[in-house]
């Protein structure tokens, strides 16, 4: 669980048991430890009491006595899963200990308490306590130390990115972005127009997907009056609206291929023509193309001129997926939950442990994008000040707009991910295993036995 020390010295602690004796021998044992001690005798008053003071350990004897209440460890994990919920019992049993810490208990110990153990046991969550206030100390200075420009990253690829960026800002004129869809092409973008001399004029943006190619050639270069029905007025197309600055062309690998000719010749000359005008006119323009497609294969099959590829890939800016800089995880999520929790007005203060395991688990096929819509939906309906696995919602349609993955047996879906990871990772079994959460022997084991079962 995520937890957080009220103030530098004491951990706020609620003991929920019907039997004063129970009360007075913790507030005995813990009598020198740094913690603030509540207590309750009955289940409805502590959960009024966990609920206003947000304890962040809890000792809760599941036998106190409830008119309506028979699952209180379920209602507390529910409402505050930083709660560390620790039961006392004098029933104790193995199976029962395994099924209230699948319910969400953090441990089980049996009365009468043992003065040691509950000790190791309340140290051990102070301790807990002090390196997650420390790792939220640090995770903020990273945050600042690794935000680029509207961009944020600390894995090797993105510092990589961040530094031929800073290199080819002030002297390009054309320049291909290019990775998977929702990895921040866009965001790219932007950082290099503030970055360039240019930043003080305007950034067009041109979504190439998004024009019908009946109109492509007048949007983007506009026409004079009388240049064809309807062209009542001379308007200005979105290139000579960027003159002075930059115009972004996303999806580039959208752009009809008549359109693609002229801008070829845009980059050529710096000039452009309007639709029914024979004087050409000069601007002072930088593009930014960016793409998710493999212009090369595109090239090959006939849809995207090569000499225009070859114009605009001289400098080429590759983003990586989300899955090839999955150490960029803990940042980004924070930074999107200081972002949409200040957006909505929410007291959010972090992301339980079981969150966090769902978020680094989970294979993210729409990337950045997809990452920030999960967290803005979970800021938004959350009603705690802790975001818990319950919280995040994924959409069942991939990226493509394909539906599910049907219902398949378990040793087809760890096949089908663990060779997923490996195409994401280029074939690296080291990076495949770490991402896994499994040793390289485990991983060249499960990747022998499919041979042999497929040979077999």
């Amino acid at each position: 669980m995520v937890i957080t020390l009220d103030s530098p010295q004491q951990l706020s602690m609620l003991v929920i048991d019907a039997d004063q004796q129970v009360h007075d021998a913790v507030r005995d044992a813990l009598s020198d430890m740094p913690v603030r001690i509540s207590a309750a005798h009955g289940r409805e008053q502590g959960f009024e009491l966990m609920r206003t003071q947000q304890p962040r350990i809890i000792l809760l004897d599941p036998q106190v006595p409830s008119a309506r209440d028979s699952d209180l460890l379920g209602r507390i994990v529910l409402q505050d899963p930083r709660s560390e919920v620790i039961l006392i019992s004098e029933d104790y049993s193995p199976a029962a200990a395994v099924d209230a810490i699948l319910k969400g208990a953090a441990d089980y110990l049996t009365k009468p308490l043992s003065t040691h153990h509950l000790r190791a046991r309340v140290g051990q969550a102070i301790e807990a306590a002090r390196r997650n206030l420390h790792t939220l100390e640090l995770d903020s200075e990273l945050l600042s130390s690794f935000s680029f420009h509207g961009l944020v990253g600390r894995s090797p690829a993105m510092l990589e990115l961040f530094s031929r960026m800073s290199r080819i800002a002030p002297h390009f004129r054309s320049l291909l972005v290019t990775g998977p869809s929702g990895s921040g092409k866009e965001l790219v973008a932007r950082a290099m127009h503030g970055l360039s001399p240019v930043r003080q004029g305007p950034l067009i943006v041109c979504n190439c997907a998004g024009i019908p190619e009946a109109l492509a050639e007048s949007e983007m270069f506009g026409y004079v009056k009388g240049a064809f029905t309807g062209a009542n007025e001379t308007r200005a197309g979105l290139f000579e609206h960027a003159h002075g600055g930059t115009i972004f062309l996303d999806e580039i690998g959208d752009m009809p291929m008549g359109i693609q000719a002229k801008l070829l010749r845009v980059l050529q000359t710096h000039e452009i023509q309007p639709v029914g005008s024979v004087t050409p006119r000069r601007l002072d323009i930088r593009v930014i193309a960016a793409t998710n497609r493999d212009l090369r294969t595109e090239v090959g099959a006939r849809r995207f001129r090569e000499d225009l590829f070859y114009r605009l890939s001289v400098v080429d800016l590759r983003l990586p997926s989300l899955l090839q800089r999955k150490e960029d995880l803990p940042l980004l999520q924070k930074h999107f939950l200081e972002k949409y929790a200040k957006q909505y007005g929410k007291e959010i203060s972090g992301i339980s442990r079981r969150g966090q395991n769902m978020l680094s688990t989970y294979g993210w096929p729409g990337n950045i994008r997809e990452l920030e819509n999960v967290i803005a939906n979970a800021c938004m309906m959350s009603e705690g000040r802790v975001l818990d696995a319950k919280n995040f919602r994924f959409d069942p349609v991939s990226p493509a707009g394909t539906s599910a993955m049907p219902f398949i047996s378990l040793k087809e879906m760890q096949r089908k991910h663990i060779h997923d990871v490996l195409q994401a990772v280029e074939g690296n079994k080291a990076k495949a295993a770490e991402i896994l959460g499994i040793g390289r022997s485990t991983l060249y084991d499960m990747l022998a036995e499919e041979d042999v079962t497929e040979s077999g």
